[in-house]
């Protein structure tokens, strides 16, 4: 094992993170959500000028945490991708100037086994794994034979679920982020309104969230205009239900079809209570193991890229310094990368 200092700034978290050994030493995340908030959403020109301005401070505070020097980093790890190109340039162009003055490792990590690998925080993953990856950029199906193999088994066709909340809680009058107010008035209220279920009647492990999105959208300002009140928690459940609600039968008919011994939430949307009880629920039958992450691993952060880059060191994946950001980078490429 060895001291790697990690660094992830693929959206609107500047994190830095420190790990020897397998053990965490500091985990340090400054996050944008307020200075977005005014937006209702992430702007990513912002995003980008906030992480320069902010992870100077941010590795300080990290490497005080930890009580290390820089010259005591055995490799820097950093989050290639996917993510905001303007701001995954940020945090490699800090990782690369490290790696190049310490002369040290510079380890490209996948962002998504970033979030997938933050559930070893808690135990070790079992394979062969179903990994439900679910956040404001991804919504996946992610199959695992075997550590660090990915193959991509279901898909989002349009938009990712996290963003889909985020355009529902903008039309309701919700802040953003809308998981957390969508999530929480849902719980008030009854499945009232009635919502075009996607990909209904489709064999398929896809996903599809734009059509739900437009559907709300048009649903409330119809009965707008005809003065009609919308009732935002019977929306919020309504809408829920039927998000929610096509994660759990994709998950229910993965496992029907893959030989899985575990299941693992990771990604943003994993936080959501709705989605983390009920996938225990609707699993219970098929026999797997159920892994839902701690909620401070459900945000981005950078310990999670520690995590994937221990493996990546024992490995001795390394990349070179001419390395560059890619913003659609598919987690099933990572083997390419490390052959």
């Amino acid at each position: 094992m060895a001291l790697i200092l990690a660094i992830e700034s693929s959206c609107d978290e500047t994190a830095v993170a420190i790990s020897k050994d397998g053990t965490l030493l500091a985990n340090i995340v400054s996050t944008q959500i307020d200075v977005h908030r005014q937006y209702g959403g992430v702007m990513p020109e912002i995003a980008s000028r906030l992480h320069a301005e902010n992870i100077g401070f941010v590795l300080q505070e990290a490497l005080d945490t930890a009580k290390i020097s820089l010259k005591d980093v055995d490799a820097f790890a950093v989050t290639r991708g996917p993510g905001l190109i303007g701001a995954l340039h940020v945090g490699l162009q800090c990782a690369k100037t490290l790696s190049m003055l310490y002369n040290k490792p510079l380890i490209p990590v996948h962002h998504l086994a970033g979030h997938i690998y933050a559930n070893e925080y808690i135990e070790k993953l079992e394979f062969p794994l179903l990994a439900i990856v679910v956040s404001g950029g991804n919504t996946e199906l992610v199959y695992m034979k075997e550590d660090m193999d990915f193959e991509v088994i279901g898909e989002t066709r349009d938009d990712a679920i996290g963003e889909c909340y985020d355009k529902v809680a903008r039309v309701l009058g919700l802040p953003y982020p809308g998981g957390i107010p969508i999530d929480k008035l849902a719980k008030e209220g009854k499945h009232t309104y009635q919502l075009t279920v996607p990909l209904r009647g489709e064999d398929t492990l896809d996903f599809s969230y734009s059509g739900l999105k437009t559907n709300v959208i048009n649903l409330v300002h119809t009965l707008e205009q005809k003065n009609i009140e919308v009732n935002v928690n019977d929306m919020c459940k309504s809408f829920q239900d039927v998000a929610v609600g096509l994660i759990l039968e994709r998950a229910k008919k993965a496992v029907s079809i893959y030989p899985v011994k575990e299941v693992v939430l990771a990604g943003g949307v994993s936080a959501n209570s709705y989605l983390r009880s009920e996938i225990v629920k609707v699993l219970e039958p098929y026999n797997v193991k159920v892994q839902i992450p701690p909620m401070w691993c459900c945000t981005d952060n950078a310990a999670m890229i520690a995590k994937v880059a221990e493996k990546l060191y024992e490995k001795k994946v390394f990349a070179p310094l001419s390395l560059g950001v890619d913003p659609n980078w598919r987690i099933e490429d990572y083997k390419n990368f490390e052959n």
